[in-house]
C-alpha cells in the first residue's frame, strides 16, 4: 500500500469516527424563560393618567429583580429618572429653554394596577431634555418559579415639549411609532449583554391605533416584548 493510499484511508476513518459523534446543543434557557410569566395573562394593556384617562400602552416587560433591572438599564446606558419635585420641575423647564442637558430629568406620573410607576428610565437625545427615549415600569405582585416579578413597561419617545392645556406646565408630546421605541430598548439591553434572551407576546393589543391621555396619536403592531434579565451580570 502506498503512502498516499494509507493517508487517504486514515483520513477517511477519522472523518467517519468524527461524524458518528452526536452533536450536543447548548443547554436551553429555563422553561419559565420562554413559556411566559404568570403575571402576563392578566396584565393591564394600558397605563392610566391621574384623571382616569387611558395613557400610554404597555409595550415592553422584563423579568428580574429590581436590582437586576437597574443594572440592565445602566448597562444599556439608560438613566434612572429623578422624582418630580419643585426643584426638578424648574430645572427641566430651564434646561429646555437654555438647551442644557439633563440626563435624568423627571417624567410625569402614569398609573398601572392602581398606582404610579415604580421606576422610570430615560436616554437623552442631544443637549436638551425636550427630546428623550424613556420608559416607566410597574412591578407585578406575582412572581415566577424563580421568585422574580414581571416589570411591565410603557416605552415612548418624547419628540417635543408643549404647554399643557390642563395644568399650564411643560409636557412632552410622544412620537407616534411605539414599536420603534420598544425595539430600541430591547436592542439596547440585548447588545449590552444584560439579557439571557427575550420573546414576543403576539396580539397583546387588539387595537393597533389610538391616543394617549395627552391626546397624542400612536400606532403599534400590538406585540409585547419580554426580556429575561441575566442573573450573571
Amino acid at each position: 500500500m502506498t503512502t498516499r493510499l494509507r493517508r487517504a484511508l486514515l483520513a477517511t476513518l477519522i472523518f467517519t469516527a468524527w461524524a458518528a459523534v452526536p452533536v450536543v446543543a447548548a443547554d436551553p434557557p429555563p422553561a419559565a424563560t420562554m413559556e411566559g410569566h404568570p403575571a402576563l395573562p392578566r396584565a393591564p394593556r394600558h397605563t392610566m393618567t391621574k384623571q382616569g384617562r387611558q395613557g400610554d400602552p404597555v409595550n415592553i416587560a422584563f423579568v428580574g429583580t429590581e436590582e437586576e433591572l437597574h443594572r440592565a438599564l445602566a448597562a444599556a446606558r439608560w438613566y434612572a429618572a429623578d422624582p418630580i419635585t419643585l426643584k426638578t420641575s424648574l430645572r427641566i423647564a430651564a434646561d429646555v429653554v437654555l438647551k442644557k442637558p439633563y440626563a435624568d430629568a423627571p417624567v410625569s406620573d402614569l398609573y398601572l394596577w392602581g398606582r404610579r410607576h415604580d421606576l422610570a428610565f430615560e436616554q437623552p437625545v442631544g443637549d436638551s431634555p425636550k427630546q428623550r427615549h424613556h420608559v416607566r415600569f410597574w412591578r407585578s405582585h406575582e412572581v415566577d418559579v424563580n421568585g422574580e416579578p414581571l416589570w411591565l413597561g410603557a416605552a415612548t419617545f418624547d419628540e417635543r415639549v408643549e404647554i399643557s392645556h390642563t395644568t399650564g406646565g411643560i409636557t412632552h408630546k410622544i412620537a407616534p411609532d411605539l414599536d420603534q421605541e420598544r425595539n430600541k430598548l430591547v436592542g439596547d439591553t440585548a447588545r449590552s449583554g444584560a439579557l439571557d434572551g427575550y420573546y414576543w407576546v403576539d396580539k397583546f393589543h387588539a387595537n393597533r391605533e389610538g391616543r394617549n391621555g395627552g391626546g397624542d396619536p400612536y400606532f403599534t403592531d400590538g406585540r409585547l416584548a419580554v426580556g429575561v434579565i441575566s442573573i450573571r451580570r
